[in-house]
């Protein structure tokens, strides 16, 4: 009970808080659970025959069993249950759905159940349930402060050693590699022989496609230069055949010319 529900168990019992569970299926369960069903939890028979009958529904179930409300008196007996079923549930709600494991707040809890107790008794006046969770919550604050300072040493340490053990896993794999086993150096020199071969057979193939490539451009550019040879030659004829044209044209208008002179 100390373990599953710590509030629970300083503010009514171990007893009384393992029977709340047990009746109630689980911790969710009671947690989920208004204060008033916890209170009558355990006496549902006489609900329902009060309910039937139309009489007087019970006060209080389980949390009979408690020491606070048999020290209350009879008068005041049904208050103080439903008060204490108020501070169970929210007992339970903490237990349920907090990630600290801590009793803190049901010792606050239990400390104003017993102040209602001798305000029913005695009158005297009990705090405020502001102030008492306040001072709840800083001391949960300073615990976990403290704990934090432990646990961050205790980290660093852990840090360091862990860095230690790393370093020399590191030294013992490198002293590993620098002395591998005999039998493992055959299969790797055959690798790399086997790797040799294939790049030395890459290289002749690629030397065998660069001669290729260039004979192929070299029969081109003999090919193409007989061509323009010709394409020169066809060109330099032409200008030959026009240049004597032009001459023989000009022989015959001076011929022209000097027969018209003459007939003049």
């Amino acid at each position: 009970m100390n373990d599953i529900a710590p509030n629970l168990t300083s503010l009514i019992g171990e007893v009384v808080g393992a029977r709340l569970i047990s009746h109630a299926g689980s911790l969710s369960n009671l947690a989920k659970c208004p204060a008033s069903t916890l209170q009558i939890l355990g006496a549902e028979k006489a609900l329902f025959r009060a309910l039937k009958t139309r009489g007087n529904t019970p006060k209080y179930g389980l949390i009979f069993h408690s020491s606070f409300i048999g020290r209350a008196s009879a008068r005041n007996k049904g208050r103080m249950a439903r008060y204490l079923a108020n501070k169970c549930s929210i007992a339970s709600r903490i237990d349920c759905y907090s990630e600290l494991n801590a009793s803190i707040f049901g010792e606050k809890l239990r400390e104003q159940v017993e102040e209602r107790l001798d305000f029913y008794d005695k009158g005297v006046a009990p705090r405020k349930n502001l102030d008492v969770m306040k001072a709840a919550i800083e001391s949960i604050t300073n615990a976990v402060s403290e704990d934090g300072d432990g646990n961050g040493k205790n980290d660093v340490s852990a840090k360091k050693s862990k860095k230690k053990k790393s370093e020399d896993e590191a030294e013992g794999e490198a002293m590993d590699v620098d002395k591998p086993a005999a039998g493992e150096d055959e299969p790797q020199t055959e690798k790399k022989k086997k790797k040799k071969k294939k790049k030395k057979h890459k290289l002749e193939e690629t030397q065998d496609e660069e001669m290729t490539t260039g004979a192929a451009n070299e029969e081109v550019k003999q090919d193409e230069t007989p061509k323009k040879k010709k394409k020169k030659k066809k060109n330099h004829e032409a200008s030959e055949d026009v240049v004597p044209k032009t001459a023989t044209e000009g022989k015959k208008k001076r011929k022209k010319s000097k027969t018209d002179d003459n007939d003049m």
